[in-house]
């Protein structure tokens, strides 16, 4: 093995793909592969998947990037994925989470918003644990689609049910057969505590008494740190499915956009002229920009953020207590907006005809409209607010819809493109709400480390970086969630001796792009305006109750 290169495979379970990578010990992407994962909607707020069908489409993408490669060079491997709930049977089979009994669809995914009623009486309980999520439950987490299973379903998957996981938790025991939990899942979407772990009083007052049963062996009775080696590696079927060694290492996984939060917020950043160069990390955030979005910043001591999920310690980086904001629909809702409009036929033929995908196409179009000046000031008179799935952060009200001002009955190719752009600096206001309501609470964030999807769209990021007024830095490698994954791995073969330093090996500076301070004033209004539309919202809310 001397002087042979080493690898580590990430994979990023995300909503709608899965995908993996090869990854060097300076965290070069050498390979990768992507494979679509199914979603059915059986009844509106009810979004499931099948862990069969992510489990199958994890191995056939390590199989893609590992092709050809010494196995005995691939170190280790790593998991994240969204945070969905996954159940199984007492043989590890799975079961029907939805009212038409097929088994196989045995996934409540994250978007699922079924349980928003049971989410709202877990926060009316008051419980202690509610003040680490900002002090409201959202239907998001596991504890209220627990309540959902056994409120709806208690004479079939409830009472069958013996293993409840995390998705990321998931695959990594289907990796080594090892039934530790991430302390990443545990802390973030369960109300685990790494200092006393779960708390009865909690489960009882929700109803859920039942997960006490056996120290919590349906939820967890263990957990590890993120990058934490498990079990022992992979298993010889693991291997098999996947085209590695038997004994490969296996991290404790991570939410994906914890992934992409080592992916980005650790790099080096020497010599290109940051605020936060001469800043601890603490001074940076990590935003994870996909389908949804997440705010991650890290403190030295606990900070009690209103409407924020967190303080969480070493959930993301050992040793850090973790914030984390976000906004349910980002990246859902621009294709949302932009497949929805009249004009969409027209704008995906031109696309196509150009060879080039509908937001170039978009992009392209602002920038003619504007001519000579940067097409910021087109949605003077056109506001968003973009809450059309509810608010994460940092208000953390799932009720809350999106609101439009300014439509005209123009149905035009251009009134699309003004209407992406307004929403898209909506999605960019809301970021600053989240960062106004960080500094507050007492976080000092001076630069933004933007990855994930939305992050490969320059009007996205410029909108970020011109609306919160402090520079984005952009991963060298676009793929930034994978590297983070992979970090993992190289924590988990004891080739780096913690995350941190696999970070600053692995984590490495890209495009930098500076605020355009010439148009602060316009998006101090844009901002004031922003803010009245929430106000105004439930003000007639309130109207319509009287």
């Amino acid at each position: 093995m001397s002087g042979a290169e080493q690898y580590y495979v990430g994979v990023d379970v995300g909503t709608a793909s899965v995908r993996a990578a090869l990854v060097t010990g300076d965290g070069l992407v050498k390979t990768r592969a992507e494979e679509s994962i199914h979603i059915w909607q059986p009844r509106p707020e009810h979004y499931v998947q099948s862990s069969t069908d992510i489990w199958a489409k994890c191995c056939s993408t390590v199989r893609k990037v590992t092709e050809g490669v010494d196995r005995a060079r691939v170190r280790g491997i790593g998991f994240d994925a969204t945070c969905s709930l996954v159940v199984l049977d007492k043989s590890f089979q799975p079961l029907a989470v939805d009212v038409d009994g097929q088994k196989d669809r045995n996934v409540i995914m994250w978007l699922d918003h079924r349980a928003s009623e049971q989410a709202v009486r877990i926060t009316g309980t008051g419980h202690g644990v509610l003040r680490a999520v900002g002090g409201v439950m959202s239907p998001e987490m596991q504890p209220p689609k627990l309540l959902w299973l056994k409120e709806n379903l208690r004479g079939s998957c409830w009472e069958e049910a013996a293993h409840f996981f995390d998705l990321p938790d998931f695959l990594s025991w289907k990796a080594t057969g090892s039934l530790e939990r991430s302390l990443c899942t545990l802390i973030c979407k369960w109300t685990y505590s790494p200092e006393t772990g779960w708390d009865h009083s909690f489960w009882t007052s929700i109803g859920l008494e039942d997960l006490l049963a056996d120290n919590y062996s349906k939820i967890g009775a263990h957990a590890s740190c993120p990058g934490s080696p498990l079990g022992q590696g992979l298993t010889e079927q693991a291997a098999l499915e996947m085209g590695l060694n038997t004994g490969t290492a296996v991290a404790a996984s991570l939410i994906d956009a914890h992934a992409g939060g080592l992916g980005v917020i650790g790099a080096d950043v020497k010599g290109n002229d940051l605020p936060c160069e001469r800043q601890p990390i603490t001074s940076r955030l990590a935003l994870i920009c996909g389908t949804s979005s997440c705010h991650m910043a890290i403190s030295e001591s606990p900070i009690f953020v209103p409407g924020v999920w967190g303080p969480y310690h070493s959930a993301m980086v050992p040793g850090f207590w973790l914030n984390e904001g976000g906004q349910s629909a980002t990246g859902k809702l621009i294709e949302h907006v932009v497949t929805g409009h009249a004009a969409y036929p027209e704008l995906r033929e031109k696309a196509e005809a150009r060879g080039e995908n509908v937001y170039t196409a978009l992009n392209t179009r602002l920038r003619e409209l504007s001519q000579d000046a940067p097409p910021d000031l087109l949605t003077a008179h056109l506001h968003v607010w973009p809450d059309f799935h509810g608010n994460r952060s940092p208000l953390a009200d799932p009720t809350l819809r999106g609101t439009v001002v300014g439509l005209s009955l123009s149905h035009s190719l251009d009134d699309l493109a003004l209407l992406y752009l307004a929403t898209v600096q909506s999605i960019a206001l809301g970021s600053r709400h989240i960062l106004d309501t960080m500094r507050e609470a007492g976080h000092d964030i001076s630069t933004l480390f933007l990855c994930g999807g939305l992050s490969k769209n320059p009007v996205f990021v410029r909108a970020h970086a011109d609306i919160t007024g402090l520079p984005v830095v952009l991963p060298r490698e676009p793929e930034a969630v994978l590297v983070g994954v992979a970090v993992l791995a190289a924590c988990a073969s004891r080739d780096c001796g913690s995350i941190q330093e696999a970070m600053g090996k692995m984590a490495k500076v890209g495009k930098i792009v500076q605020p355009n301070t010439e148009y602060q004033s316009f998006y101090d209004k844009k901002y004031k305006v922003f803010l009245r539309l929430v106000d105004h919202q439930r003000e007639y809310r309130a109207l319509m109750r009287d």
